[in-house]
């Protein structure tokens, strides 16, 4: 049986009881033992932690650097968006682990951090991975709110080519993905929109000023793809139908206010579900 890293942690019950490492199936009955990884759970600061050996001993096999620390990165589940930055030790890895929020440690104060701690915009870490040297980690998860204390959405929005452009150029530009780099264009035309500014022919305008043509555009990109496979076309002209179909499904979802990565996340949460037993509940 597989099991997660959160799975060798156990908390002591009321009861209470020695501190001991054990498996899930061999815990004692004053243990009341919670796997942390679905759904995120939080953990009291003052209760008891006990490391099993496996969670030591992977523990041990981490590079760190001379002070005891890796390079800790936060990355979105759903979007990839790379969140912020940090570092971590073991301390704040264990700490990770059990309550399954970011927590870094803090080299300016000598001490531990979780991300939201002040204001509540907790990153909910679902996994973490080590990289191939060992020397780095990233807690890829959900976040509650923006990450950046600036209130930006991530730490990252200082493009360096745009400064290397135009020295005066001050405009912050989240970095993103191909496909958020088009919501974000989808959503300035939709601001054009609603604020009927800039004449200049849009297409994207033109579909949001339309309900009637996005429809059956989406009807007619839809059918386009399906003959790809019908008529055994080439998988570069499938890709090119899927990017209309995508694109023309972007600009309703915009006009509903539904985000690609509120789209992402009902496909994550469907992952552990057959598709057969999801249509059935519907």
């Amino acid at each position: 049986m597989s099991a997660s890293i959160s799975d060798y942690f156990l908390i002591p019950s009321a009861r209470g009881g020695d501190c001991r490492p054990s498996f899930a199936r061999n815990i004692p009955t004053r243990w009341r033992y919670q796997k942390l990884r679905f759904p995120i759970a939080a953990m009291a600061p003052k209760e008891v932690l006990c490391v099993d050996s496996k969670v030591k001993n992977l523990l041990d096999s981490i590079k760190w650097d001379e002070k005891g620390l890796v390079v800790a990165i936060a990355q979105n589940v759903d979007t990839g968006a790379v969140l912020m930055q940090g570092f971590a030790n073991r301390e704040a890895l264990e700490a990770t682990f059990s309550s399954h929020k970011a927590t870094f440690y803090s080299r300016s104060r000598s001490s531990l951090w979780t991300k939201g701690g002040t204001s509540s915009n907790y990153i909910n870490v679902l996994d973490i991975f080590l990289d191939c040297d060992r020397d780095s980690v990233i807690y890829l998860g959900k976040p509650d709110g923006p990450t950046c204390h600036t209130g930006s959405e991530t730490c990252y929005y200082t493009s360096v080519f745009d400064i290397l452009e135009d020295s005066q150029k001050n405009k912050e530009r989240l970095a993103l993905t191909t496909l958020y780099s088009l919501e974000t264009i989808i959503s300035e035309r939709k601001q054009e929109f609603e604020t009927e500014q800039n004449r200049k022919p849009s297409w994207t305008r033109k579909l949001m000023h339309d309900n009637e043509l996005l429809c059956s555009k989406i009807r007619e990109e839809a059918e386009e793809l399906a003959r790809t496979l019908l008529d055994d076309e080439d998988g570069s002209r499938s890709a090119s139908e899927m990017g209309d179909l995508l694109y023309h499904a972007m600009v309703l979802l915009k006009l509903k206010d539904v985000r690609m990565e509120d789209v992402l996340e009902v496909l994550r949460k469907r992952f552990s579900q057959s598709g057969i037993e999801e249509k059935n509940c519907r």
